[in-house]
């Protein structure tokens, strides 16, 4: 009666749960019974209303028997939820769903872990159907949270944890490819979600690569073993996060980046924020590269004030960002980045020197070390700049030359961004070397298509004012920053090293034609590069790498930017750099006087056969060899060498061997060369530069000459004239004794000397000698002697003058001589 009673009841029960309840065997080991199970597809497919109603009735079988441990029932019920899924797209799926999801809950919510397993296989199952309408209302917060928790599992049983892990990995990827396609796929990128995310994945990627790095390389594994690595799964499903970034929520997935690098204190050593960052900057869309260096800089602002080696992590991750993204897209962050990399390289100077300021008896030892972990902040910075600048287009490229360059603090003058006064000599000089270091990598390979692109004036003008600084290194980097600038066809490497060249067309020079803009450069700023070759020798730190720049630099003025005009100028200014080291008005040591006579024998060696001039490369050879003889040391192969005898004295009477100015000159007129300014002897400007360098003065006899040749025309020559006395003479050498109405007065000179035609300075030179010469006749009474001079000078006699060429002449008075 019972069976009929309950058989009764049966058949009155709704057709779904009948459906739903013959599916179930008897035995749960036999399985699904799949002939009833097609019935049941087949009818939720006819009546798709009843869905809702099916999935329900199967959430509480499920439930029921996840409470009662009956868990093949509950393999068999996730089973039928599956294919149902999979067989049902209609409209009508959405409750359905809703009980589905309802059913992966309470499996992740148990702490089974096969159990958890199975719900997040039906979920990735379910993440990879595409519904026909967008859902308004599912979220997925507890899935986020679940599956991330997942991920950082602890189980004791090491295969347990593997399994655990890899299912909350594989479920993320779920979430993010099921809200990604979803019409509200904005809200898997709110913060509260990616702080989940995120580090769950860092976490088992750092895991995995601490394991890695224990053990040593492993083999390549196959295909199915990258399948059961959670550290593989893990970087799989970062990259595909990252890559479904667009640019609203970029900045979202990367900030929980810094939070796990910062908690895990992963910034020293930095290798695995390294590789994060790598990944990163390969994964996201090119054009969304800048939101990653912004996001790096800004996390380098916040941590200032750590330890050196960190800050140095976090800039060794920038240096990898940037050399990613220098080629494609950078945006506005160019500026940005070098202007924050600078305020953080004058924070790590003043840091650095203010220990060492502290730094007292025991801590000495502390002290030292900081001091080192500083420079290795600062290596890392000039690493940064000049690798981001040196991968920057040509055009981007010259714009930060000029901005770097407007950065590096001079002594005595106002800088924009760091203040000489507050960091000491000392801090001042680090930056500057660190500066100047950073720029040589910007301008390493720079070609420009015109020197006067890539040495405009603006930054002309700043770069070679540290060539005047007493410090050997400074000058260096200007020397070697100019060559990077001027060698447009590479021909540096091929004079490397300083030395009496046999034959240079053996060296095969790469040149063309000067072309116009550059002759103009020449006329415009020959006279600044001419001026501090000749100072930059006058030096006495220079060392033997000094004098092979300085070669260096002449050698390449004459490959790309000569023509006749200049190559007549850099021959007077090879005779004027003997003169230093034979007249030696400096007091020099020998070393150095030896070491220029050799620089300008290898110099006009190098000339001679670079314009194949017959008689004057035989000049220069006579020359040569009587030194190789009598005086080895004048040349570079000897002087430069480890052990080598100097001369107590130099001989002025010694002509043989001196290169002289008449041989050279008549040697060139030969072969059509304009020389009559070769009489000239060269004497550099004198500018505001030597006071900001703290050099003594150039030219202390200068102002006289200004006071010579201040007319502009011959009409008001005698109005411009002041009266000229003996203490107005002596006021005038004094250049510590200058108003700023004589600099001003000084400027306007020597600009006119390098725009104005030679022969209206000649004409104006002569008269204002002979007015002048008249003048101290009758004030002083002042003999004129004729000076020992080469020819093509000018010799003033008591009554008249004798002009032959140019306007040069010498008065003997009391230790005074006037050019």
């Amino acid at each position: 009666l019972s069976a009929g009673v309950c058989c009764c009841c049966a058949a009155l029960r709704p057709r779904y749960k009948r459906l739903v309840d013959n599916i179930f065997p008897e035995d749960p080991k036999d399985g699904l019974v799949k002939a009833d199970m097609e019935k049941l597809t087949f009818y939720a497919v006819s009546a798709p209303e009843k869905l809702d109603r099916i999935g329900a009735y199967l959430a509480e079988r499920l439930s029921r028997d996840v409470v009662r441990h009956r868990y093949g029932y509950v393999l068999i019920a996730m089973e039928a939820l599956d294919q149902l899924l999979m067989a049902c797209h209609s409209q009508s799926i959405k409750p359905f769903v809703e009980s589905f999801l309802h059913m992966v809950a309470k499996l992740l919510e148990s702490g089974e872990p096969k159990l958890q397993v199975l719900g997040t296989n039906s979920f990735v199952k379910f993440a990879n159907i595409e519904e026909d309408t967008p859902s308004y209302h599912r979220r997925y917060d507890f899935f986020v949270s679940r599956f991330s928790a997942m991920c950082h599992s602890r189980d004791q049983d090491p295969e347990v944890q593997t399994e655990i892990r890899i299912a909350g990995i594989r479920g993320i990827q779920g979430v993010v490819r099921k809200t990604v396609n979803d019409e509200l796929r904005a809200t898997i990128w709110e913060p509260q979600h990616m702080d989940k995310i995120v580090p769950s994945l860092l976490f088992n990627m750092q895991k995995i690569e601490d394991i890695d790095s224990r053990t040593g390389p492993q083999s390549s594994p196959t295909g199915g073993v990258k399948e059961e690595n959670p550290s593989v799964l893990a970087e799989n499903c970062f990259r595909e996060l990252l890559g479904r970034a667009t640019y609203g929520n970029m900045n979202n997935a990367v900030r929980p980046v810094f939070a796990h690098l910062d908690h895990h204190k992963l910034w020293d050593p930095n290798e695995f924020a390294v590789s994060c960052f790598k990944i990163i900057m390969y994964s996201i869309q090119a054009q969304y590269s800048h939101h990653v260096i912004q996001e790096i800089l800004g996390h380098l602002d916040v941590r200032k004030r750590d330890s050196p080696r960190v800050r140095a992590g976090i800039i060794q991750v920038l240096l990898e960002a940037v050399a990613i993204a220098a080629k494609g897209s950078i945006g506005p962050t160019v500026l940005e980045v070098f202007n924050t990399l600078l305020r953080h390289l004058r924070v790590s100077v003043d840091l650095e020197l203010g220990d060492r300021r502290s730094s007292t008896g025991s801590a000495t030892l502390s002290t030292s070390s900081k001091e080192s972990d500083e420079r290795i902040v600062q290596n890392a910075i000039i690493q940064t700049i000049g690798f981001f600048g040196s991968n920057l287009p040509d055009y981007q490229r010259s714009e930060i030359m000029m901005f770097i360059m407007s950065k590096v603090p001079v002594l005595g003058a106002a800088s924009q961004s760091l203040d000489p006064n507050h960091i000491g000599d000392l801090g001042t000089r680090r930056i500057q070397i660190m500066l100047l270091r950073s720029l040589l990598m910007v301008t390493s390979g720079y070609k420009a298509t015109t020197i006067n692109n890539a040495l405009p004036g603006p930054f002309l003008d700043p770069l070679l004012s540290p060539s005047l600084m007493e410090d050997s290194e400074l000058r260096q980097l200007v020397l070697e920053i100019l060559h990077n600038l001027i060698d447009r066809h590479d021909n540096r490497a091929k004079l490397r090293g300083i030395r009496i060249i046999p034959d240079v067309s053996d060296l095969k020079i790469k040149r063309d034609k000067i072309s116009r803009q550059d002759a103009s450069f020449m006329k415009k700023h020959g006279q600044q590069l001419y001026r501090h070759i000749y100072l930059g020798c006058k030096e006495e730190d220079n060392v033997q790498k000094n004098f092979e720049l300085l070669f260096t630099s002449l050698a390449l003025t004459t490959i790309e930017l000569a023509n006749e005009e200049v190559v007549i100028d850099l021959i007077r200014l090879a005779i004027a750099l003997q003169d230093i080291a034979i007249i030696n008005e400096d007091n020099l040591p020998m070393f150095n006087r030896c070491g220029i006579m050799a620089l300008v024998a290898a110099y006009l060696n190098f000339l001679s056969q670079m314009i194949a001039v017959p008689a004057f490369c035989q000049h220069v050879s006579k020359v040569i060899e009587t030194r190789s003889v009598e005086a080895s040391y004048f040349l570079p192969e000897t002087i430069f060498k480890d052990k080598c005898d100097l001369p107590k004295s130099l001989e002025k009477d010694e002509t043989d061997l001196f290169f002289l100015t008449n041989k050279i000159a008549e040697s060139l007129g030969g072969s059509g060369y304009s020389v009559e300014r070769l009489s000239v002897p060269y004497v550099p400007q004198v500018t505001d530069e030597d006071r900001l360098s703290r050099r003594k003065s150039i030219v202390d006899t200068v102002s006289l000459q200004v006071d010579i040749l201040s007319g502009h025309n011959t009409e008001d020559k005698v109005d411009n004239t002041e009266e000229i006395t003996f203490e107005a003479l002596k006021k005038a050498i004094d250049n510590n004794g200058l108003e700023e109405q004589e600099k001003e007065k000084r400027r306007l000179v020597i600009e006119k000397f390098q725009k104005a035609p030679f022969e209206e300075i000649a004409a104006q030179c002569e008269t204002k000698a002979n007015l002048l010469h008249d003048r101290l006749a009758q004030i002083l009474e002042l003999t004129i002697r004729p000076p020992p001079s080469p020819s093509g000078t000018m010799t003033i006699t008591a009554g008249h003058a004798h002009y032959h060429s140019v306007p040069v002449y010498e008065m003997k008075f009391p230790d005074l001589c006037v050019y």
